[in-house]
């Protein structure tokens, strides 16, 4: 399933258009395949979203406001949920999908360089390059 991010590209409301810029620029930089869904351009995409948005995530009054966040037709939140989740590094959760190799790849290579130094450490030597080692998130 691919991600897809409501937005609003006619939108006059500064706040609206930051948000969604800055859910837009994360799903690129972190290489995370996605879709925008102009919902100024579709009222078959607007009514889409509108119904699909959890009634206990839509506003007390008017619709519910862009950027909102699918994962296929699985909702995964609105802009404040996503930035907890920016927060809290659970991103890849947040949106229903699995953590990357890369960063498995990251802890183990931690893990290693922790081994080496407490090898250091026990055996009271220094091994060559191990603390100029660095892990790169």
């Amino acid at each position: 399933m691919v991600i897809r991010v409501f937005i609003a590209s006619s939108s006059g409301f500064v706040a609206i258009k930051k948000k969604q810029q800055d859910v837009v620029r994360f799903l690129e930089a972190n290489k995370i395949e996605f879709e925008e869904v102009d919902i100024t351009m579709s009222e078959e995409q607007r009514q889409w979203m509108y119904k699909n948005v959890p009634p206990e995530k839509k506003p007390a009054q008017g619709n519910p406001l862009p950027p909102q966040i699918f994962n296929g037709d699985r909702y995964c939140g609105d802009y404040d949920s996503f930035f907890e989740s920016k927060e809290s590094n659970t991103v890849f959760s947040f949106l229903g999908l699995k953590p990357r190799l890369a960063s498995k790849v990251s802890k183990s290579f931690f893990v290693l360089v922790l081994e080496f130094i407490l090898l250091e450490l026990l055996l009271g030597i220094e091994i060559e390059g191990v603390r100029e080692m660095q892990v790169v998130t």
